[in-house]
């Protein structure tokens, strides 16, 4: 699925919020060793995750408008990752490495893409095993555990662009879980649109085929070739 509008400053913004942030806290800021020291802790406990599977909800919403999928996703190092949608409708989002998959059954049509050419909303999570670095993007990042409702346990992040709305958003907003699992990621973009992925059952080092991450179009199948 593409974002409707602003897609490649869309996909740009959500690369930046996989790759992660700068924390800056404000000079004199009490929490800012407490902070740190969090930030740490969740950038290395995915340092030796080979593997994650998850059960996914994504939401975009503008204006008035909504749309929820929801299914079960695979993410592997080497950039793979496999999105199984179930509803509204089954569809597949295939990662190999550096080719882009979509098969929509219900078309029977099969589209080819390059990632570095894509800007499909999903391909910064190819990023989550190899590259989650919080040291580059934002000016200020903050507990936040009002914000939006958590799980017992869990706490939120806020953390705001350093270009502020010349990047596209506005803020983001992480709900970290007590084994610092990244449940739910919600991106306010410029223009007050929200993109929200919520991911549950997580399990790291699920072990998973080679396999899993290769694809044959079926028989009869329209092939339409982007790269």
């Amino acid at each position: 699925m593409k974002i409707p509008s602003c897609a490649g400053r869309r996909l740009r913004c959500l690369a930046l919020v996989l790759t992660l942030a700068a924390l800056r806290a404000p000079a004199g800021d009490p929490s800012a060793p407490a902070l740190d020291d969090y930030i740490r802790k969740l950038e290395s406990s995915y340092r030796n995750v080979k593997s994650l599977r998850a059960e996914f909800t994504q939401t975009h919403q503008w204006g008035t408008r909504i749309r929820v999928e929801s299914g079960t996703v695979h993410f592997a190092r080497g950039g793979r990752m496999r999105w199984d949608y179930r509803e509204p409708s089954p569809k597949l989002f295939l990662a190999t490495g550096k080719e882009l998959i979509l098969y929509v059954p219900a078309e029977n049509q099969v589209t080819r893409s390059r990632v570095k050419a894509s800007e499909d909303v999903r391909v910064p999570f190819r990023l989550l095993l190899s590259r989650l670095n919080f040291r580059r993007v934002f000016s200020r990042i903050e507990f936040v555990d009002s914000a939006i409702e958590v799980q017992p346990g869990s706490r939120a992040l806020r953390a705001i662009p350093k270009q502020g709305e010349e990047a596209g958003y506005r803020e983001v907003l992480l709900e970290i879980t007590p084994t610092f699992d990244i449940r739910r990621l919600v991106i306010t973009y410029a223009d007050r649109s929200r993109m929200e992925f919520v991911f549950e059952q997580i399990k790291r080092n699920a072990a998973v085929s080679p396999s899993l991450f290769r694809f044959t179009p079926p028989p009869g199948a329209e092939i339409i070739d982007q790269r």
